[in-house]
């Protein structure tokens, strides 16, 4: 599967991580990837090897935003046309688990990145920032509404008023991150819980994600039970059980 300048791909077992790949720049997102990312998502969510999706940043940094040397390129940040929404947009309706694992600084548009993903974990020593406020740039609809569903208004405001960094401990507790641990523990954590994912029911988490995003309705929900009894997924999940082992579960796509 080949992926643009400036992202490397790796996929092992069933865990695929994608790494912003421009250490030089702090992991700065060009036009060209913020292009290029959607289609690389829509390549993995058609792989049924892969379970899970890890994105992080190379040289110990996550990302520091969109590279401010080609802003003109990316347009007004329309919520329907612009390519950093586009790119987000992918990344939030990707079917599969996406878990942000991040070091360093995760700042602009990085932070829109992460907040994407469906969970976020960090080093003690990230640092986080939504700064369009330093740019005179007006933060996308749907970037403002997920950051302050996640974080809540209040905190959402005063990242987006002052444009300061924040620790991973005070993103921790805003709501920012999930999960905050040393970095040498980070990798571990970030695969094995990746892991863990892998092993469980792809109905379950698809079914999930689409609920907890607002992205289905009572019919799709009647769909998604229905298929989990038709496709044997409900059986197979309680004979392991009963038998006391690990169930088994297909990731064939219907």
């Amino acid at each position: 599967m080949e992926v643009t300048d400036g992202f490397e791909l790796a996929i092992d077992e069933h865990v695929a991580t994608l790494t912003l790949n421009r250490p030089v720049t702090r992991n700065a997102v060009t036009a060209a990837m913020w292009r290029a990312l959607p289609g690389i998502l829509a390549d993995l969510a058609a792989e049924p090897k892969v379970r899970v999706l890890l994105l992080t940043g190379a040289g110990g940094t996550f990302c520091s935003g969109a590279d401010i040397s080609e802003i003109h390129e990316l347009g007004d940040n329309d919520d329907d046309t612009g390519l950093t929404v586009v790119a987000e947009h992918a990344l939030v309706t990707f079917p599969k688990p996406v878990i942000a694992m991040i070091e360093g600084y995760c700042v602009g548009g990085g932070c829109q990145l992460a907040l994407a993903c469906d969970l976020r974990i960090a080093a003690t020593g990230a640092r986080f920032g939504v700064t369009p406020a330093k740019l005179g740039i007006v933060y996308p609809l749907s970037s403002t509404r997920r950051l302050a569903e996640i974080a809540g208004p209040a905190a959402a405001k005063l990242l987006l008023f002052s444009a300061e960094l924040i620790g991973a401990e005070h993103a921790v507790r805003i709501g920012l991150v999930d999960e905050v641990c040393p970095p040498e523990d980070l990798r571990e954590r970030v695969y094995g819980l990746a892991a863990t994912m892998a092993g469980r029911s792809r109905l379950t988490m698809a079914a999930a994600k689409q609920i907890i995003d607002g992205r289905a309705g009572e019919a799709e929900v009647r769909a998604w039970q229905r298929e989990a009894r038709e496709s044997g997924e409900m059986a197979e999940g309680v004979r392991a059980y009963r038998e006391g082992r690990s169930p088994g579960f297909s990731w064939d796509a219907k």
